[in-house]
């Protein structure tokens, strides 16, 4: 099972009513379960190593925090693409891709998310004005989740 087969299964069973889901195929297995105050918990094992995501709850990953959000934020957003890490920078010591008040061209890299050990940058789809950066460095995202609120030009 390839990395964009995960995102997708992820993806449906975050929408589906299901509250534990496990797949197996050869020496490869998913398990997800949903249902507590952390969110959506996946585990994978193979062969060689074994993936899980963080299980701790975070203040972005709460039920409640996802609820009230979309009624503070107005305007545009950049949303999630997949559940993972939030990283503002390249690396800790560097400076962040983007800040608050920056204009980006579409294709202009914005963040990086972290999902099972593959950093995925994520770009922009459109040209546009960062109006507030929504996550903080580091924290955990869950798909779809709104990232940054923007002024498309």
């Amino acid at each position: 099972m390839d990395f964009k087969e995960i995102k997708e299964l992820i993806r449906v069973f975050d929408k589906s009513e299901l509250n534990k889901l496990k797949v197996k195929e050869g020496e490869f297995e998913v398990a997800m379960q949903k249902g507590f105050e952390g969110g959506t918990v996946v585990t994978t094992s193979a062969p060689v190593a074994q993936v899980a995501a963080p299980a701790a709850p975070a203040p972005v990953a709460t039920p409640a925090a996802q609820e009230s959000a979309p009624a503070a934020i107005s305007g545009d957003t950049i949303n999630s693409p997949m559940v993972g890490t939030f990283y503002a920078s390249p690396s800790p010591e560097a400076q962040p891709f983007i800040k608050e008040g920056d204009t980006v061209k579409k294709g202009q890299t914005l963040c990086i998310l972290e999902a099972m050990k593959i950093m995925n940058e994520v770009e922009a789809e459109f040209d546009c004005k960062i109006v507030k950066v929504l996550i903080e460095n580091a924290s955990p995202v869950e798909y779809d989740m709104p990232m940054f609120v923007v002024e498309k030009l």
